[in-house]
């Protein structure tokens, strides 16, 4: 890994020889709106045309808020969250919901994983990722059962319109787990050719934190030099682009492979013990337990426009292959280690085919109509002396219409209606070891042939609908209105519907319940934003209702499986949401910008009285900004209120407040222009916890004092 990291050290030297042209920072700039970084234009038409408030995110505002992964940057915004893994990885959640109920596309292929599991992150390349459309609120009308929170749409930016050859080396470091890591970039645009290539490789250290224990499962257990063990992990990435246009006919082919692996902290899987997070000496190392996941991805792109009729192919295959591997270790006493891979404790191998169809077209008078077909078949396997969730083949298909009508220059409306249909095939399986165990502890035999088939076979056929009407109307060139009512949909997923296990992190039995139905809710948003030279505000509402909320219930009932505790049940419920985002921003004389950004989430379970867990507290930023040329710096204060209306088991967090800071240089060095950006969290060393993080039940706070350094150095030469 040092040689990798110095061979792209070395790249950095080399550019600041090459002879090249610079790239020129971008003439239009936001000071408005400190998240919509492309151009002001350009936020400004995409909103006008979607009826739900859309954040754009470009590469400056991810350059100068880079802070591990993707989505730990981009909970910056308001109504996005972060839900933390541990080890620098993190999944997203909007407006309070997460898992199944975010989408993720790249390429305009939704991103396909164990989604469903608390301790399961992203798997996609941070330093690769150039912009970011985020929806919150309901999006099963375009993207299917998955997006009734929202989506995260990560998007290429166009190709540069000269041939030229080009590309950039980067180079990162973290203080809080010793972090080091490096990506180079190299591309070249010829005529209808566009291609480009990027590697990335990151190594991390067990990471600190500001405490000298955790409490697990009632009992306290040091931590050795403030470092949680066996946190340490490695991230490798891989993407390959290639595009051709030719006339109305534009291709793009992308290939991409994220390799991770990282240790779980013992202290929080398993029965706890105490001797297990004794110092080892080497803080680097990768033990057991940990998880191994390697995403490959391969997908189309394919768009042809005759006149106002534009015809578009997604075309996407993705395999997930996840491992969770664990000293080999038997509750039953009668269980001898497998052959092969005696150690490997849960394997779940994804397999995903996409194939999504669009037809839009405008008729004279001003009417848009997309129309679209989109079908995905998925193949699940699994393996590992432990078992969880069964074997299950998986397929779909979705039929939607939307429309858009301009009735006059400042109002237009949009609607349309979609149903999808999903066919699911789960496979029995039969645990003799547990009936084995069932007999010796003398339970009847009624209740060893209730409880050894852990998942029976389940072949079930759903469907649902989704439909959308909104408007957007724009009076005057200074306020803009959108409203959105939505009738959304998820339907259940695999976990959901047949798994039975305790679950490998959360340890605790989790029960699928095999009739539940899909998820049904309405949903009203709203957004007004006031512009003025220098001021603007945003405000964003948002309620909804569903019928038939899925949710991890606890049952009283006392599971049979040896250290489980009691089970907990998927339920579906009569549930709340409401709340929303404001955000204000005010340009400053000396080239001074201050920027405050508020979020609040109610949530209520309307027939258990209580909230629903993994509730957002709200919170607040403010942040003072400084551009001036090749110079940006920020310094943010940060308030987390306390979140006191939790769920049933569910912990109590206490709020804080941050300070964070960073700055970005970039300046001539030649014929280059390199960038340096450093950023401090938590300046203040402050012990606080996230009440969305895997880590939280076990008392382990948020890194203290956390320094980040990149370096990057783009170069370009133009072709004749």
């Amino acid at each position: 890994f040092i040689m990798r990291i110095g061979l792209i050290s070395g790249m950095l030297a080399c550019y600041t020889c090459m002879s090249a042209q610079t790239r020129q920072p971008d003439s239009v700039r936001t000071v408005s709106l400190q998240e919509v970084v492309v151009s002001e234009s350009y936020a400004i038409a995409k909103n006008r045309l979607e009826t739900q408030h859309l954040d754009v995110i470009g590469k400056d505002f991810l350059r100068l808020h880079l802070s591990g992964a993707l989505m730990q940057t981009l909970e910056q915004l308001p109504g996005v969250q972060s839900m933390d893994i541990g080890s620098g990885f993190s999944k997203p959640m909007i407006r309070g919901m997460g898992f199944n109920r975010v989408s993720v596309t790249e390429n305009g292929i939704k991103q396909e994983g164990q989604q469903w599991g608390a301790d399961h992150g992203l798997e996609l390349d941070a330093l690769h990722v150039e912009q970011v459309n985020i929806r919150k609120g309901p999006a099963s009308l375009l993207y299917g059962s998955d997006a009734m929170g929202g989506v995260v749409e990560i998007r290429d930016l166009p190709a540069p319109a000269e041939n030229q050859i080009f590309g950039e080396g980067v180079v990162i470091g973290k203080s809080v787990n010793e972090s080091l890591g490096g990506s180079l970039l190299l591309g070249l645009k010829q005529n209808n050719w566009y291609t480009r290539m990027r590697y990335t490789e990151h190594r991390f250290g067990d990471y600190r934190i500001p405490a000298d224990s955790v409490l697990y499962l009632t009992q306290r257990l040091p931590v050795y030099n403030r470092k949680l063990k066996n946190t340490a992990g490695v991230e490798r990435d891989f993407n390959g682009m290639v595009q051709y246009r030719n006339g109305n006919y534009s291709g793009k082919i992308n290939l991409s492979n994220v390799y991770q692996k990282s240790g779980f902290f013992p202290g929080a899987h398993g029965i706890p013990d105490a001797s297990r997070l004794e110092d080892d000496g080497d803080s680097r190392n990768i033990g057991f337990p940990f998880s191994k996941v390697n995403h490959l991805k391969l997908t189309g792109n394919h768009q042809y426009r005759i006149d106002q009729v534009s015809l578009s192919a997604d075309i996407g295959w993705q395999q997930n292959h996840r491992e969770e591997w664990s000293r080999f270790h038997s509750h039953y006493g009668n269980q001898t280690a497998p052959a092969i891979d005696p150690d490997k404790e849960l394997q779940f191998k994804l397999n995903s085919y996409t194939l999504l169809l669009k037809a839009a077209f405008e008729t004279e008078k001003g009417w848009s109509h997309t129309a679209g077909v989109d079908l995905q078949m998925q193949r699940n396997r699994i393996a590992g002396y432990s078992f969880l969730l069964p074997r299950y083949n998986r397929e779909s298909a979705g039929l939607f219409w939307v429309q858009a009508y301009p009735v006059s220059p400042t109002l237009r409306l949009s609607g349309g209606i979609r149903y999808d249909l999903a066919h699911l095939d789960l496979e029995s399986f039969t645990d003799s070891y547990l009936a084995e165990y069932l007999r010796k502890q003398q339970y009847p035999e009624e209740v060893i042939a209730a409880y050894e088939v852990r998942s029976a076979p389940l072949n079930r056929t759903l469907g649902d609908f989704s439909g959308a009407f909104g408007m957007v109307w724009e009076p005057h060139p200074r306020h803009l209105l959108k409203v959105n009512l939505g009738r959304s949909f998820r339907l259940p997923s695999a976990n959901e519907l047949a798994s039975n296990g305790v679950h490998h992190g959360t340890f605790r039995h989790e029960q699928g319940s095999a009739d539940l139905g899909s998820e049904r809710g309405w949903q009203l948003d709203g957004a007004y934003t006031y512009r003025t030279d220098g001021f603007e505000i945003t405000a964003s509402p948002f309620v909804s209702w569903f019928d038939n909320y899925i949710y991890l219930r606890p049952t009283g009932e006392w599971s049979v499986l040896p250290h489980a505790g009691q089970i907990y049940r998927y339920t579906g419920a009569e549930a709340l949401f409401a709340g929303g985002e404001v955000s204000v921003c005010v340009g400053l004389p000396f080239s001074l910008s201050y920027e405050a950004s508020g979020e609040y989430v109610y949530t209520r379970n309307l027939e258990e009285r209580t909230p629903l867990s993994f509730s957002p507290p709200p919170s607040m930023r403010h942040t003072l900004r400084y551009q001036r040329g090749g110079f940006d710096a920020y310094f943010q204060y940060q308030a987390i209120g306390a979140q006191n209306r939790v769920a049933r088991n569910e912990e109590r967090t206490p709020g804080a407040n941050l300070l964070h800071g960073g700055v970005s240089y970039r300046f001539r060095l030649g014929m280059l222009m390199p960038e340096v950006n450093l950023t401090v969290r938590n300046i203040l060393n402050t012990r606080y916890y996230n009440h969305l993080s895997f880590y939280r039940k076990v008392e382990i706070p948020e890194p203290g004092r956390a320094f980040q350094l990149m370096i990057k150095v783009p170069f370009k030469q133009l072709l004749k």
